[in-house]
């Protein structure tokens, strides 16, 4: 049935049983599983603090992104591991979670998509979450989407 299945997590509880569910579909399936992970573009509340010295805030930002990225993909690993699922990891990092999800997928010729309704952004949308909605508009193959 499917062979490539790309799976989107964020760390939030609901993401990880979108991980959860994709990786028992890929057990089940035999298929191997790109998770990935996305953190967004850092910007500043105020424009003159990147002027006023405060640049250091966007390595500081970007330094945990890259921390919380590496804590939520090793969990990820940890798990497909023990349920024996072959994996890769792929972590985006300054870019919108449904572009790099749709351009992952492409890129890596994954034949299904799993995620999570709603991330840690909250309800953006009264049914979806509006990284899940965009990857549903815009995604070429099938998307799961997990509540």
């Amino acid at each position: 049935m499917y062979k490539h299945i790309l799976i989107a997590t964020d760390g939030s509880e609901l993401s990880s049983r979108g991980l959860e569910h994709g990786l028992r579909l890929a057990s089940a399936t035999g298929a191997r599983a790109t998770i990935i992970t996305v953190t967004e573009p850092w910007q500043s509340v105020d424009a003159g603090q990147v002027w006023g010295g405060a640049a250091s805030l966007l390595e500081e930002y970007r330094t945990h992104a890259e921390q919380a990225a590496t804590k939520i993909l090793d969990g990820a690993r940890e798990r497909a591991s023990a349920l024996g699922v072959e994996h890769e990891t792929v972590y985006v990092a300054d870019a919108y979670p449904g572009d790099a999800i749709l351009e992952t997928a492409e890129e890596r010729d994954a034949d299904v998509i799993v995620m999570a309704s709603h991330g840690r952004r909250g309800l953006n949308r009264l049914l979806l979450g509006s990284q899940a909605n965009t990857v549903i508009t815009h995604s070429k193959i099938p998307v799961l989407v997990v509540r």
